[in-house]
């Protein structure tokens, strides 16, 4: 995967911490995978995913990463590689919340596996 960088996505402007706070928006599924998180200055920590969305993804670190610094996530999905910068919009125990902020490639890749697993989960209702 390529290396994203974390360097001009430090700071959010004011209309996109306003998304950021935004209520979710997307309907959440199981999904466990390993995922890779790159926190700026600080070595990779390892973790496995809980759920996913069109717009985040929660995952069960190993380790700590701060809450509120954007950082980069690689994970795998039956449709793909998926390696884009995330928001660490939350911390619970060990469990920790992503919000996706780009789009591209990587954003295709989890629509269609969102899509996917809503065909496999059809009676579960959105959170």
């Amino acid at each position: 995967m390529g290396n994203l960088n974390l360097e001009n996505h430090s700071e959010f402007e004011t209309s996109e911490m306003n998304q950021i706070i935004e209520a979710r928006r997307h309907r959440r599924f199981r999904i466990e995978v390993k995922v890779n998180v790159y926190p700026r200055n600080c070595p990779v920590v390892h973790g496995d995913t809980v759920d996913i969305s069109e717009s985040g993804i929660s995952a069960m670190l190993r380790e700590e990463v701060p809450v509120g610094e954007v950082v980069r996530l690689e994970f795998a999905l039956p449709f793909g590689e998926v390696e884009l910068l995330a928001f660490v919009r939350q911390r619970s125990a060990f469990r920790f919340g992503f919000q996706f902020v780009e789009s591209g490639v990587a954003q295709q890749i989890i629509g269609r596996t969102c899509a996917q697993l809503a065909l496999e989960e059809p009676d579960r209702r959105p959170d």
